[in-house]
């Protein structure tokens, strides 16, 4: 097994360790023994439970990363990109928080720990705001002046919004099509003015 394909293994037994008995419960020793590797092994790639724990947040960001890829290269109008974006941030966090069983306590109650791996995720993610509505601006669909404080704002509205879509308290009863007009005009009008011609 490569390098790569072993500190993959070691990470996502781990994963399933924390999210059955959550971090405290979960030893270097129980990872080891239940990844068949060992712990010489395991203290090869991580030096503590720690640095395995940002680990497992680091290979769900990417999960979540990849996903957000994926929509913003579709050939679809940069509106309706930001809407499936937006979608997808928080289906694929909720879907991360649900997987993740005992973890998803750790995960709130921790959140700084969380938050410092998220950085670099946050910063990604801004980015691919950025060039979504730069290209709707380009096409003429969207009237933006500044594009890098629009895409912070997207940004930072939906991570606002994480929490209340993870315990099902927004749009209650409906479906995501019905309710994917009403975030556009939400998200839109979150930011002061009208975006879309």
């Amino acid at each position: 097994m490569s390098i790569s394909k072993t500190r993959q293994k070691l990470v996502d037994v781990a994963r399933q360790l924390f999210a059955k008995n959550g971090f405290e419960n979960t030893t270097m020793n129980d990872i080891a023994i239940s990844s068949g590797k060992g712990r010489r092994t395991l203290y090869t790639y991580f030096k503590s439970k720690e640095e395995v724990y940002y680990a497992v947040i680091e290979s769900e960001l990417e999960r979540l990363s990849d996903k957000l890829d994926e929509v913003a290269a579709k050939k679809i109008r940069p509106q309706e990109k930001i809407i499936e974006l937006i979608y997808t941030h928080l289906s694929m966090i909720k879907e991360t928080v649900v997987r993740n069983g005992n973890l998803r306590a750790e995960f709130f109650r921790n959140i700084w720990m969380v938050e410092k791996q998220r950085k670099n995720f946050d910063e990604d993610e801004i980015e691919l705001f950025r060039k979504v509505y730069s290209e709707g601006k380009a096409e003429g669909e969207f009237d933006i002046e500044n594009v890098e404080l629009v895409a912070d704002i997207t940004h930072y509205c939906i991570k606002g919004l994480e929490v209340p879509y993870i315990y099902g308290r927004l749009g209650h009863g409906m479906t995501e099509e019905t309710s994917k007009p009403l975030v556009a005009k939400v998200v839109y009008g979150a930011l002061g003015k009208s975006l879309i011609k």
